[in-house]
């Protein structure tokens, strides 16, 4: 059995791992390469210095000071949620860490600087970042989670045969 402390820290290693992963990348990403740039230029998947006053993709662009509250009340959520998980939730438990190095990530960056650094430039696709992306993972996990529980769980679908009247093991 697992204790609360062992619990909290599978959320706090997934969330930290993609807080400092997500930190040294924007960090990079500023210290060398300017506002607008794409490195390589002519590349299909390149880095493209993007600051983004909005949400993941674009979205409500100067509305920092509103996605900073938003952001509050997500990671508030998040820990809320994650109090009431059961002790086998490993892929909710990845799910929410996920979602919260995120979202910290993103927050620090409202915080500190008014806008979030974007960088990943799929050019088919908005710029965004490695937070953008766990937020965006996590989600997913979370989605699959409690639309499929049994998938996550490694189950796979439940599948019951035919009893007949000389099966005994289909009787009650």
């Amino acid at each position: 059995m697992r204790s609360p402390a062992r619990k909290s820290l599978d959320v706090l290693l997934v969330g930290g791992g993609i807080l400092i992963a997500d930190q040294v990348t924007k960090a990079l990403v500023r210290t060398h390469l300017p506002p607008g740039d794409s490195f390589p230029a002519e590349w299909p998947v390149r880095l493209t210095h993007v600051t983004n006053t909005g949400a993941a993709f674009g979205l409500f662009t100067n509305q920092s000071v509103i996605l900073t509250f938003v952001a509050f009340f997500a990671i508030g959520l998040i820990i809320y949620y994650y109090r009431k998980l059961s002790e086998g939730a490993w892929v909710l438990r990845a799910a929410l860490g996920l979602q919260l190095g995120g979202a910290v990530g993103n927050l620090i960056d409202r915080i500190w600087q008014g806008y979030v650094t974007d960088f990943i430039d799929l050019r088919f696709w908005p710029v965004f970042n490695v937070a953008d992306s766990a937020i965006t993972v996590g989600a997913v996990l979370l989605a699959v989670s409690l639309l499929w529980p049994d998938l996550i769980k490694g189950r796979g679908p439940v599948e019951h045969a035919p009893t007949t009247a000389g099966d005994r093991r289909g009787e009650a």
